[in-house]
Order: C-alpha cells, then structure tokens, then sequence
C-alpha cells in the first residue's frame, strides 16, 4: 500500500468549489434495498442549479479531503490487474468516455448493486474533472503554465433518503490517483468512511467488498 500526500490532495479539492469548479460531468443511480438499480441519471453539471452543484460539490470533495492514509488510501494495480476485461480497464474506458457512455456506467451500477448491500438505499455519484496542473517555480509559487491535464473521476456511494436526499459518503474513490502533483493510471484512491479496509487480494475485491 502506497502513501498519499496531503498536500496532493488539497490541491485538488481547492478546485472544487462554485468558483473554481474542475468537474464537467456528474453520472449515478440510486440501489434499493434489494440492490436493484431504481433510477440513473447523466447531466453536463454546468447545467445543475448553483444549489444542486453545491450539493454534489460537497460529497464528491469529501473522497479527496478526507483522513489521508487512514479513510483515504491509496493501492497499485499491478500487472496482472490491468489485464483485458480487468477493472483497471474498466475505469480507463470510463475515464476516457468522460462518463458519457451509459452502457459502461450501467453495467458498473449493477455490478455494485450486486455485490455491495447496507441497511436502506443508496445513491452511487459519479463526477468527471480535469485539472491544469500548474507549474511550480523553485519557490514552490505557481507559474501558471500547465505541466499536465489531469482527468479523473471521483466516485461517492451515499447512503439516501426520502426523495433521493444524499447523506454523507460512506465508500468512494478517486481514479487516477493523483500523485506528486501528477496522474497516475496504475493507482487508485480509495475511501471508507470508517476506515477500515479488509485483508483482500486485489483492488477489485476492495472496492466491492461490504466488510
């Protein structure tokens, strides 16, 4: 298991305010009770009220903002994890479609909803960013020419209530992992709210896992 910055991490959720928003699109479902999928929606996310974007800006920054190394750690895909039909190449493919290919993001709900079970409903919220990574002079102030575009996708599973009210995340990741101040395909982030990551084999089994 790798370490996560800080540092790299705050970086990312400064861009994630109604001023400074990084994301251009936000994708989910809603999973009842028996894990089935109860409804998805895909929008541009400029589209959303600035209280809807608020709303949506304040689960998808929790994944990056919170206890580094502790609800938020960060695991390698190796070799033999981004191999054909691998969930690594799942995420590049929704990655690099923006989330605007619904048959992906479908077949990811269902698979969660298969696996994945707490007491109630549950909203899986995607969001699409990107982010000009600045270049940084020797006194670490930024030049403001961009070293690198970083896309990347942060997903947020949330407990619902009522009309679909989203609570606070509870599972989540950021993919790719965002590294010294650079993207890194071979890594993710991945969040539990209570911090507690089972002993599993592979990132698959991670992110899956209810345990």
């Amino acid at each position: 298991m790798e370490k996560i910055r800080r540092e790299d991490m705050l970086e990312l959720t400064r861009r994630m305010t109604l001023k400074r928003n990084c994301f251009d699109r936000i994708a989910g479902a809603y999973i009842d009770e028996e894990g089935f999928v109860d409804g998805t929606f895909n929008k541009h996310f400029q589209r959303l009220t600035a209280k809807e974007q608020q709303v949506n800006l304040d689960i998808a920054k929790t994944i990056p903002f919170s206890d580094t190394n502790v609800q938020l750690r960060e695991y390698v895909f190796e070799e033999a994890g981004r191999k054909q039909g691998s969930i690594w190449q799942f995420l590049m493919a929704l990655k690099e479609s923006g989330l605007k290919n619904d048959a992906l993001l479908d077949v990811f709900y269902e698979e969660f909803g298969g696996r994945y079970r707490i007491d109630g409903s549950y909203g899986i919220y995607f969001f699409h960013g990107s982010y000009d990574v600045p270049l940084k002079a020797s006194d670490k102030e930024s030049l403001w020419e961009s070293e690198e575009v970083f896309q990347f996708l942060i997903c947020a599973v949330c407990p619902v209530s009522g009309d679909y009210e989203p609570r606070k995340p509870e599972r989540g990741f950021l993919f790719p992992a965002f590294k010294d101040r650079s993207g890194d395909i071979n890594r993710i982030d991945i969040f539990r709210k209570d911090g507690k990551i089972p002993h599993a084999e592979s990132v698959e089994e991670i992110l899956f896992s209810c345990e």
